[in-house]
């Protein structure tokens, strides 16, 4: 079996999401939508979207930017709008994570807005489906919500937004499972830390709780990849 991340940048580790996968006999492929260096000016990107046949699972990642956000990455964010619809309507298993997740809800005709406040770092949420997604925590870094699409069942939230639902065979988080302490080091060094200071928060801190999470964390992205795919995708 084969699955696809989509990297949208250049800081988008696949982490243990990549590692349970890998465990589960799939062969990992990686795409980067938006260079390094075009990470200032990420609407000059040109992306061409893969034959999805080509895949077993397709996982688009998180963004620093809206996936609202026409005007800033409008140039391949509406082909992978098309590309993320065709693969969800057409049963094809889509993990989406963050932004990926909101590419979900908008592309099957929910909607996706800035929220009423920004989370970040390590929040617990609401599950009604553990065998899927535990309460946590999880690692988050977001400012958008999304709104469900019709069809969809929402699985987890939390009072600040609704954090994962099911569509098809397709799952939507608003959370990070695939951060540790190297992903986070690379978000925080590329802008991240000036968010974090910005939402009133230490980074130091934030990376030193995240290093003493990282073992729990990983086990608790292993069980949800295995519950993504044995009760949403159907593949194990």
């Amino acid at each position: 079996m084969r699955a696809l991340f989509i990297q949208h940048d250049h800081v988008s580790p696949t982490g243990p999401v990549s590692q349970r996968l890998r465990h589960h006999g799939f062969e990992i492929e990686e795409r980067t939508v938006v260079p390094e260096q075009l990470f200032s000016t990420p609407n000059q990107a040109s992306f061409q979207f893969p034959d999805l046949d080509d895949y077993d699972l397709i996982i688009p990642l998180g963004a620093p930017w809206g996936a609202w956000d026409d005007a800033c990455i409008g140039n391949w964010l509406q082909p992978e709008l098309d590309w993320v619809r065709t693969a969800v309507t057409q049963n094809k298993p889509v993990l989406g994570i963050c932004f990926g997740g909101q590419l979900i809800a908008r592309s099957m005709g929910g909607s996706v807005a800035r929220g009423p406040q920004c989370e970040i770092g390590w929040k617990t949420i609401w599950s009604e489906a553990p065998e899927i997604v535990s309460n946590g925590p999880w690692f988050q870094f977001h400012y958008d919500r999304w709104q469900l699409p019709e069809g969809a069942v929402e699985i987890a939230r939390n009072p600040i937004a609704s954090q994962a639902f099911v569509i098809n065979k397709s799952l939507a988080i608003q959370f990070h499972p695939e951060i540790n302490a190297a992903g986070l080091q690379d978000w925080l060094a590329w802008g991240g830390d000036k968010k974090v200071v910005e939402d009133g928060q230490d980074p130091d801190i934030m990376m030193r709780q995240t290093l003493a999470e990282e073992a729990e964390a990983e086990k608790r992205t292993f069980a949800l990849v295995d519950g993504f795919l044995k009760h949403v995708a159907k593949l194990i």
